[in-house]
C-alpha cells in the first residue's frame, strides 16, 4: 500500500502542478489524492499503528494516529466517487444543461454527508455503511465512467489524447468501485488490498501515454509552452538583430557613399562596380532581417465585429489566381460574427490558404467550414493534396521550419505566425495530416469571441 500512497500523490501533485488553473486537473488531482489518503490509512491500520504501539505504548498517539486512520478512510470513501463525478462534469460539459450544472455538485454532496452524519461511525472492520454508500458511490464512479468515455473531440489533436485517457484513467476507477464497494456489499471485505495490483499495470501505462501522447490534454499543453517560449525568444532575438543590423549597414552606406564619389573623381569604374556589389549585398542582409522580424513582431490586438463569411471572400478575392486549378468549397454560417483583429486573422488566413494551394500543384478540392462546438468557434481549411508525414507534421510550426527550401522568400515563418495570432486570440492551431490524404488545418476561437450566431 506504501507503493500506492507515493504513486497516487505524486500523480496528484504532477496534475496539480502543470495547469493548476484548470478545473479538470484540479478534479483529477482530486481523485488521485483522495485515492492515495485511503491508501494511507491502509498503511496506518497495517503497519505504523501495530509498530507505534509496540515500541511507544502510549495511549494518546495511538488515538491520534487511529483518529488520523479513520479520517483518511472515510475521506476515501466518500470523497473519491464524489470528485470523480465532478471530474466527468469538468471533462465532459456537454451534460447537464447549465442550470442543472450550478446546483448539482451541491446535490451530489448530499448523499455524502448524510453518510457521514447518520450512519454507524468508523471501525476497522466495518469503516463504513458499505450497501448504503454503494448506492450512490457506485452510480456516480459507473456515471462518471459513461461521462467521460462519451466525449466526443472534434480536434484530431485530441482524439487520441481522449482515448488514452480513457484506457489510464477508467479501468482502475471501476476496479475501485467494485473492490471498495460491490464486493464488500455482498461480504467480501478488505478487497482494496488488490489496488497494489492494478496500479502495477496501470502506472506503467500511464507513464508512458503521458510522455508520449499526453493525458488529460497536458502533452498538448506542455507542447503550446514550448512553442510560446521560443516564439518569444524570437521575436526578442530578432528585434536586437535587426536595430543593430540597420544600425552597421547604415554605418556602412555612409562610408560606401564616401568611398564611390572617391572613385568617380579619380576615375576607378572598377573599384565604382565592387562597391556597388558591397552596398547592393548589405542592403540585401538589411532586407532580409527586417522582413524576418516583421513576421515575428508582436502587434497588439486591435479587434472589431468580424463576419468570417466576408473575410473569407476579402482574402479569396487575391488568391484568385492561385485557385484557378482548385475546386473551393465553402460552408461558413453568414451571421457568424467574431471580436476579432482583422488585419491579423486574414493574414492568417492567406498563409494557411496559400500552403493548402502549394500542397496541390495539379490541382485539388480546398475546403473551407466554419462550426461552433460548446466552448469553441473552429475554423477548418482542408485540402486533399500530398499530406504530411509525422516526422515533418511534428516540426511543421516550428519557427524556420520549411519544406519550400527553394523559395529565397520563405523563411518558414507562415505557421509560427499564424499560431502565435491565434494564440493572442485565446485560441489554438491544430494541424491534422496523412500522406497522400490532404492536410486540415484547425483554426479555433473561443466562444468568448462569439458575437452572434444565427
Amino acid at each position: 500500500m506504501l507503493f500506492v500512497l507515493f504513486t497516487l500523490w505524486i500523480i496528484a501533485l504532477l496534475l496539480l502542478m502543470i495547469d493548476p488553473r484548470s478545473s479538470t486537473m484540479r478534479w483529477m488531482s482530486a481523485v488521485a489524492f483522495t485515492g492515495g489518503i485511503g491508501a494511507l490509512a491502509a498503511v496506518l491500520s497495517e503497519n505504523i499503528v501495530p509498530y507505534v504501539e509496540q515500541t511507544i505504548p502510549n495511549r494518546s498517539v495511538s488515538a491520534l494516529l487511529y483518529r488520523i486512520q479513520a479520517t483518511s478512510s472515510l475521506l476515501s470513501y466518500y470523497g473519491l466517487p464524489y470528485s470523480f463525478a465532478m471530474l466527468a462534469l469538468q471533462y465532459n460539459p456537454t451534460w447537464p444543461g447549465r442550470k442543472i450544472r450550478t446546483y448539482l455538485p451541491v446535490l451530489m454532496l448530499l448523499p455524502p454527508i448524510a453518510c457521514v452524519l447518520f450512519t454507524p461511525g468508523y471501525n476497522e472492520v466495518m469503516p463504513i455503511t458499505f450497501p448504503l454508500v454503494a448506492s450512490w458511490a457506485v452510480p456516480y464512479i459507473l456515471g462518471g465512467a459513461v461521462l467521460i468515455a462519451i466525449k466526443k473531440e472534434r480536434m484530431p489533436a485530441m482524439r487520441r489524447t481522449h482515448l488514452f485517457t480513457c484506457l489510464a484513467l477508467l479501468p482502475p476507477i471501476i476496479c475501485f468501485a467494485v473492490l471498495n464497494y460491490v464486493m464488500p456489499s455482498l461480504g467480501f471485505y478488505r478487497m482494496w488490498v488488490y489496488h497494489t495490483w492494478i496500479l502495477a499495470f496501470v502506472v506503467p501505462f500511464f507513464i508512458y501515454t503521458f510522455f508520449k501522447y499526453g493525458f488529460l490534454g497536458i502533452r498538448l499543453l506542455i507542447e503550446r509552452r514550448k512553442l510560446d517560449s521560443t516564439l518569444r525568444a524570437i521575436t526578442s532575438g530578432t528585434a536586437i538583430l535587426n536595430h543593430a543590423i540597420k544600425n552597421d549597414v547604415g554605418k556602412m552606406s555612409l562610408f560606401l557613399e564616401k568611398m564611390k564619389q572617391h572613385a568617380e573623381e579619380t576615375n576607378q569604374p572598377e573599384l565604382m562596380q565592387d562597391l556597388d556589389v558591397v552596398m547592393n549585398a548589405s542592403m540585401h542582409i538589411r532586407d532580409m532581417i527586417s522582413r524576418v522580424h516583421e513576421q515575428t513582431q508582436e502587434l497588439p490586438l486591435k479587434t472589431t465585429p468580424v463576419k468570417l463569411e466576408e473575410l473569407l471572400s476579402e482574402v479569396l478575392n487575391p488568391l484568385a489566381p492561385y485557385l484557378s486549378k482548385v475546386k473551393l468549397k465553402q460552408s461558413i454560417p453568414p451571421e457568424l460574427t467574431l471580436e476579432l483583429d482583422r488585419m491579423q486573422v486574414a493574414e492568417t488566413l492567406t498563409n494557411v490558404l496559400m500552403n493548402a494551394v502549394d500542397a496541390m500543384p495539379q490541382g485539388g478540392e480546398l475546403t473551407v467550414k466554419a462550426f461552433v462546438t460548446k466552448k469553441n468557434v473552429v475554423l477548418e481549411v482542408r485540402d486533399n493534396g500530398s499530406g504530411m508525414e509525422k516526422s515533418i507534421l511534428k516540426q511543421a510550426m516550428e519557427p524556420f521550419y520549411t519544406t519550400k527550401s527553394g523559395s529565397r522568400n520563405n523563411f518558414g515563418l507562415g505557421l509560427a505566425y499564424c499560431y502565435s495570432v491565434m494564440k493572442k486570440h485565446g485560441g489554438s492551431l491544430e494541424l491534422s495530416s496523412e500522406p497522400g490524404k490532404g492536410t486540415s488545418v484547425f483554426l479555433t476561437f473561443p466562444g468568448t469571441r462569439l458575437l452572434e450566431h444565427i
